[in-house]
């Protein structure tokens, strides 16, 4: 089996724009969780996890004059930006085939229910009705560059960009692509907002990940992108391999519409999968990102998936979702970013938001940065609504 490098990555989130950034909100433990200040909503109950950018300071960092254009796929173009700029694609793929698979769900909704009056009463804004779905979004980024040779998208819920790495990678292996951009790219949106709160799963302060005292989340916006390519290719074309993609697996319980199963099943069985994958036993994983949203159901189910696979021999596991808020579709992407920033640096990004009150019968999440042992593989969780779970593992050189 082909090995999969990882030549670039870039990320935008609520705690930083690029790397550098991200890194130095890790560090510090950071938070960018507050109150709401670019989202056009009267909920201000809830803290959220925004970017610190306006759309039109993203459009002037872009050099963007034109519309229409919609906040997810302004922050997708940032985080692509960088992802290109490190892999060596920035100035175009010479030639090569290159996917793009972009997760979202909200795709352009932030824009289509902000101007639905206009476009009903003064048959107004109507360019902005063809930025509505998740295709839209999709394809306003891979226009920007003008090179892919596919684009894709895909909206599992909160799996989704995670999922864009299992096809990226399948295709490469396949043979039908020599590179594929991978991850994906969510703002918030009042329907995004409304819906979460129609189902009672929002705190009103700081989230709270595997803490006895959870309440709920709090909902972020952000956007990553990866570069697979064989190694092959990579050394062909003179990028440099940061990490490898060893192994990746989706399973669903299908236990119920947004709850997942209270054995975990669906996320034992991702992660199970991709340790076959990977060639490796739990014991060799030395941190997980967890999904760790901070809803009671999900914090204690994923904490029996956890245990059931890892027994006595539990890696350290955090979720960075205290920090950055849940960014749904995008955060299988913004989190693998950092793992791939925890391998590179050899930290362990703590659980922001634990107060030391440890859930019955649950795992106790890192507070400590420093790894018990040298970072080599680390595994990244992400699961949907509906039992789309997915986990990814990377591994150093």
């Amino acid at each position: 089996m082909s090995t999969i490098a990882i030549t670039g990555a870039g990320i935008v989130s609520a705690i930083g724009v690029g790397k550098s950034a991200t890194l130095a909100a890790l560090r510090s433990v950071a938070s960018g969780i507050g109150p709401r200040r670019y989202l056009h909503s009267t909920h201000d109950e809830f803290p959220l996890g925004e970017v610190k950018l306006s759309d039109s300071e993203m459009k002037q960092r872009l050099g963007i004059t034109a519309e229409p254009t919609t906040r997810t796929a302004l922050m997708g173009m940032l985080a692509m930006d960088e992802a290109l700029d490190q892999a060596r694609l920035l100035r175009g793929a010479d030639g090569a085939r290159v996917a793009l698979i972009s997760g979202t769900t909200v795709g352009g909704m932030d824009k289509s229910e902000r101007y639905y009056l206009d476009f009903l009463a003064g048959d107004s804004r109507n360019a902005y009705i063809d930025t509505h779905d998740c295709g839209a979004t999709t394809q306003m980024i891979a226009d920007r560059y003008g090179f892919f040779t596919l684009a894709t998208s895909i909206s599992t819920a909160c799996s989704s960009a995670a999922n864009a790495f299992v096809l990226g990678a399948n295709l490469l292996r396949a043979g039908m692509a020599d590179i594929a951009v991978v991850g994906g790219s969510e703002c918030l949106s009042k329907f995004h907002l409304n819906g979460f709160n129609s189902l009672m799963i929002l705190d009103r302060e700081p989230c709270r990940p595997f803490d006895a005292t959870r309440a709920g989340l709090n909902l972020g916006e952000g956007a990553a992108y990866l570069v697979l390519e064989t190694e092959e290719t990579a050394l062909r074309r003179g990028a440099t391999p940061l990490a490898t993609l060893s192994g990746y697996g989706n399973a669903c319980d299908a236990f119920h519409q947004t709850a997942t199963s209270p054995e975990g099943n669906g996320a034992f069985l991702a992660m199970s999968k991709a340790l076959k994958m990977a060639r490796l036993k739990p014991a060799d994983i030395d941190y997980v990102n967890a999904h760790g949203t901070a809803t009671p159901n999900n914090d204690a189910t994923e904490s029996q998936a956890l245990i059931r696979l890892f027994g006595k021999e539990l890696p350290p596991v955090s979720s960075t979702k205290g920090m950055t808020g849940h960014t749904t579709s995008a955060s299988g992407s913004v989190e693998a970013t950092i793992c791939l920033l925890a391998l590179q640096e050899q930290l362990v990004p703590v659980n922001c938001g634990f107060g030391g009150n440890a859930m019955p019968d649950g795992i106790r999440p890192a507070t400590d940065p420093v790894p018990p042992r040298k970072l080599r593989h680390v595994m990244c969780n992400s699961f949907g609504f509906g039992g789309n779970d997915t986990s990814l593992i990377i591994s150093k050189l």
